[in-house]
């Protein structure tokens, strides 16, 4: 016997042979045990301070996420960087600015075999032109400079002179993409143009026959627009020196451009507007005889040279020096252009270029246009002969008739 008291649960009275008889436990009528609840039913209160200092937390949070995730799908813009400038294996200087791939030296040299004479498409007075296929398939246009200065001083003053030039934006000019300064060779770096000078193609029938008229009339305007930018529109303004057929360039539509220009300038810097050779024979300003200072007025005539030698297929010769009054525009003309007689709008064209070209050729230069003059006769194209024959225009007449280019701001 326990002495055990209390109520036996109803489980536990079902166990067979439990003796209970002598203990005070009570198996009928047992309460069911209670359930225990615990805290149910009663939701704990979170403090109205926490929620104060966590949602804000949260916020900021989810913020952050997706500020984050429209960061990185943004798509990323490269900043086109002006200058490339960087050292070679020499220690010389090798700048590139305004091209849409890449160039180093090493590939240029590897392009050209070291500036082998197969790659040589043209010979000038300040340099030899290179054609180089880059590894990625481009084709860029190497002038490598006739020059062995190699002074602190100069390759100082040939930097900045070719950044100056760098920043000239004209669609009628060739751009320059950069320069190297390097111990055996110094060379400007040139978007290419795939026929050649204006020289080689109207020395070719097979090409000059593919420059029609209005082709032609074309180029002499293109010419007219970038010489009038380079003399008014750069500052400082930028004197060619070497206006000639074998300087501009044409594209693969026969679109004109004018090449080299500035290179005197960066060979001879200290020079300002004199200098000791300016210009190609055939091509420089009869001033140049007796003095060495060059202007814009130089250029200007020998634009008139190349225009007229866009009209006639060649070198205009002795027809600069002596003009003989009997001879008739047409027989000037390029018999293998076609025939402009039943085209009057290619007539007055042609009558324009060659009245602008012998106002150009005068001794004076005082009594030539400026290229800005020019320029805006093209732009308003007008003629004022009245007559638009071609047989019956003679050369007398059109240097007549170009004295109306001048007036009193041109002089």
């Amino acid at each position: 016997m326990n002495n055990l008291t209390g109520t036996i649960s109803g489980p536990i009275r079902k166990v067979p042979d439990l003796i209970v008889s002598q203990n005070k436990l009570d198996s009928e009528n047992a309460p069911p045990p209670q359930e225990f609840k615990g805290n149910k039913g009663k939701p704990q209160k979170v403090p109205s301070r926490l929620v104060v200092i966590i949602l804000p937390i949260v916020l900021l949070l989810i913020l952050v996420c997706i500020f984050t995730f429209l960061c990185l799908r943004r798509p990323k813009v490269r900043k086109a960087k002006p200058t490339e400038t960087k050292k070679t294996r020499c220690g010389d200087e090798f700048s590139v600015w305004n091209y849409d791939g890449r160039i180093t030296f090493e590939e240029i040299i590897v392009a050209t075999e070291d500036f082998d004479i197969k790659y040589c498409i043209g010979t000038g007075g300040y340099g030899s032109v290179y054609r180089a296929q880059l590894p990625s398939g481009k084709i860029v246009a190497l002038k490598k400079l006739h020059h062995s200065e190699t002074e602190l001083a100069f390759l100082e003053s040939f930097q900045t002179e070719a950044r100056l030039l760098s920043q000239i934006r004209h669609r009628n000019i060739v751009k320059l993409y950069g320069f190297c300064l390097h111990k055996k060779c110094m060379f400007l770096i040139y978007k290419y143009m795939r026929r050649g000078s204006l020289f080689c193609v109207l020395r070719n029938d097979d090409e000059a026959i593919q420059l029609d008229w209005t082709k032609r009339v074309n180029i002499v305007k293109s010419m007219a627009h970038a010489l009038s930018y380079l003399h008014y529109d750069c500052i400082p303004s930028i004197v060619h020196r070497d206006i000639s057929s074998n300087n501009i360039l044409l594209n693969s539509k026969l679109e004109a451009f004018v090449a080299d220009f500035g290179v005197a300038r960066l060979l001879h810097s200290d020079s300002s507007n004199r200098t000791v050779v300016a210009g190609t024979h055939g091509y420089i300003a009869p001033e140049l005889a007796y003095t060495m200072v060059v202007t814009e007025k130089c250029d200007v005539f020998g634009f008139g040279v190349v225009a007229l030698e866009v009209l006639m297929g060649r070198h205009p010769g002795d027809l600069l020096s002596s003009f003989n009054p009997k001879i008739m525009l047409i027989d000037l003309l390029d018999q293998r252009a076609p025939s402009p007689i039943d085209d009057q709008t290619v007539i007055q064209d042609i009558i324009l270029v060659s009245k602008i070209a012998f106002a150009c050729l005068r001794s004076k230069p005082k009594s030539r246009p400026t290229m800005r003059r020019v320029s805006k006769e093209f732009l308003v194209r007008k003629t004022a002969l009245e007559k638009p024959a071609l047989q019956e225009i003679s050369i007398s007449e059109l240097r007549n008739q170009g004295m109306y280019l001048i007036d009193q701001y041109d002089c």
